[in-house]
């Protein structure tokens, strides 16, 4: 069954870019369909009766047996959140897209490419797997922000590629290193965890460690490796910039989860003050140049890397042995929590800021005052959005922060150094409201086409689901904890 959830949305990506003389209402359906099939996929597997810390619907073959590799897949309290998040985001993305007129059948092909990169990495249990639907990940943005985006989008995309598929490349460095230091020599996933081959070895841990926290942190991204991401978001289409901030960004701060922080245990806790350094650094900057931007899309943009922060003091705090176990317990339930809020309530701004650029051409905030009168569905979701991203209560943004606060302060007050980001994140998006919403109707505003039917139910209903996770967590609480908790035991090993 998990296979069908990772390859069916790529058969149907093969179906739709050869067969060319599909209309291209029949393209924009058979998206959606698809889509919606996952979801149903998806929900069908979190029902079930399955264990959260230990792997399910686990699936293994043998795929290239000289290098200990093959095609292992499972989903655990770590990933099944995240393949839920993404099947909820692809579906809303697909509804947003359907009064798409440019080139929609190979738009479709693509998203539906980039789903099965999505949810095959999270389910992956081999790091050649991993790695392939890392690349591959890539290769499909690349070709989306191109093909679909405004302003300098080839340069943007290229620049995207070369940052990323640099990352790649010192990923697969520190893989090739995990699979020599391992006896007998593997690629699988649970067998490194198990084993943690460099333990004892700390300056081959730390080298190891290095390269895959550098490939992960652009894939993040965080500072320093986050240059690539505002002009990538700027540039690229609506619907790809909720993709990739939503998505593929969790590609990287999953992977310190599920590959960094288990199996390289020692190293993780010898540079567990640097990443929380680097994750305070990434909270603050993130706020700050987001305070000082005009334009509404390139503003939500750096807004990520100040929520990839947050996750990142949350991961580092994990490492401090000394610190109590619950609260350690607690920093990475709200890591993992916050990757899933992140993902919704990101991908709906960005969504909104497509509506900008779909009714007068600019995200540039000065053009605009006064929306509120002639699109007050777009007024209320944006406002919606704005409260639930500066983690106001009820949203999912204050479930996800108030654990990463509760459980690093716990394990080390110094992480309260980030606290700063929550109220800079707060005034830039009450200044983005006051700047679009209040005030007389001008400029840009005139004439502004409130949502369709379609915009309004992408976009809200991922706003829903962040309410509905603020104020009832526990239903995705309790699939993330004990998977949590084994990541704290692993590293304190």
């Amino acid at each position: 069954m998990l296979s069908v959830l990772i390859f069916f949305p790529l058969l149907a990506s093969v179906v739709l870019a050869l067969a060319r003389r599909v209309p291209d209402a029949a393209a924009r359906l058979t998206w959606v369909t698809v889509a919606a099939v996952e979801l149903a996929l998806v929900i069908g597997m979190w029902v079930a009766p399955a264990p959260r810390g230990e792997l399910a619907f686990e699936e293994q073959v043998t795929w290239i047996p000289n290098a200990g590799a093959s095609y292992h897949v499972g989903l655990d309290g770590l990933s099944l959140p995240l393949v839920a998040m993404t099947a909820v985001l692809f579906l809303a993305v697909a509804v947003y897209a359907l009064r798409e007129g440019d080139r929609p059948r190979p738009q479709a092909a693509l998203f539906l490419f980039l789903q099965t990169t999505a949810i095959g990495l999270f389910a992956a249990q081999d790091l050649i797997l991993f790695f392939l639907f890392f690349d591959l990940s890539i290769v499909g943005m690349y070709f989306l922000i191109a093909g679909w985006g405004h302003g300098d989008a080839a340069r943007s995309a290229l620049k995207f590629f070369l940052y990323t598929f640099l990352g790649s490349l010192a990923l697969l460095v520190g893989f090739i290193g995990l699979f020599l230091a391992a006896e007998p020599h593997t690629f699988d996933m649970v067998e490194l965890t198990a084993a943690a081959p460099l333990n004892d070895q700390p300056v081959a841990g730390g080298l190891v460690l290095a390269a895959i926290v550098i490939g992960l942190a652009i894939k993040t991204p965080t500072f320093p490796f986050h240059t690539w991401l505002p002009p990538a978001h700027t540039d690229a289409p609506a619907a790809g910039s909720a993709v990739l901030a939503g998505v593929l960004l969790k590609m990287g701060t999953y992977g310190f989860v599920r590959i960094a922080m288990p199996m390289l245990p020692e190293a993780w806790r010898s540079w567990a003050w640097v990443i929380i350094a680097i994750g305070i650094v990434s909270v603050l900057y993130g706020a700050l140049v987001a305070l000082a931007q005009t334009d509404f899309k390139r503003m939500v943009a750096y807004t990520s890397v100040n929520h990839m922060g947050y996750i990142i003091v949350a991961l580092g705090a994990a490492g401090l042995v000394g610190g109590g176990v619950q609260a350690r317990e607690v920093a990475v339930t709200g890591a993992m929590t916050q990757m899933v809020s992140h993902g919704l309530i990101t991908g709906a701004l960005f969504l909104l800021a497509g509506v900008l650029a779909d009714r007068a051409r600019t995200y540039d905030m000065g053009s605009y005052g006064g929306l509120a009168a002639p699109a007050p569905r777009f007024a209320a979701l944006l406002a919606v959005g704005a409260f639930a991203s500066l983690g106001l209560p009820g949203f999912s943004g204050f479930i996800a922060e108030f654990q990463i606060f509760a459980g690093s302060i716990g394990a080390t007050p110094i992480t309260a150094l980030a606290l700063p980001g929550i109220i800079l994140t707060a005034a830039l998006f009450l200044r983005a409201l006051q700047r679009l919403l209040t005030g007389t109707t001008r400029g840009a505003s005139a004439g502004f086409t409130d949502l369709r039917t379609t915009e309004t139910t992408s976009i809200g209903s991922l706003l829903a689901l962040a309410l509905i996770i603020g104020v009832l967590p526990h239903w995705l609480l309790t699939v993330i904890e004990p998977a949590a908790a084994a990541v704290v035991e692993l590293v304190a090993r």
